[in-house]
């Protein structure tokens, strides 16, 4: 169930980044059972990316990590979502990021901090 909550809020995280960024873009009929299920998808692989290539990549930075304060994370953090965009195009999914900066770095920055901001409400069961 946490899984499913998390995969909800990481879509909201996404549909805020959408609407206040204009490089971030979903081709669906606006607030359609489509374009929430296209939310959904692509929260899902960002999901996937987040847990399987952000340790590997995080791992390898981890001296510019330091080096910059923690400042890279933020590019980083853009890769995937860039990462996220690269992949749903593969799948004919219709979501798309058109750059790197600016779309996809304050767009991260803004589902990060959206993610942040809804994962205060969600309970954690540990």
């Amino acid at each position: 169930m946490r899984f499913i909550i998390r995969t909800v809020a990481a879509a909201v995280a996404l549909w805020v980044a959408i609407q206040f960024i204009d490089g971030i873009d979903v081709d669906a009929p606006t607030n359609s059972a489509r374009y929430w299920g296209v939310l959904l998808l692509v929260a899902l692989i960002f999901g996937v990316i987040n847990a399987i290539v952000k340790p590997i990549v995080k791992a390898l930075g981890c001296a510019v990590i330091v080096l910059t304060l923690g400042l890279f994370l933020l590019v980083i953090n853009a890769a995937m979502l860039y990462l996220t965009s690269w992949i749903a195009g593969q799948f004919d999914i219709p979501f798309h990021v058109d750059n790197f900066y600016p779309a996809a770095f304050w767009g991260a920055v803004i589902v990060s901090v959206v993610s942040w901001l809804l994962g205060l409400f969600i309970p954690d069961n540990d």
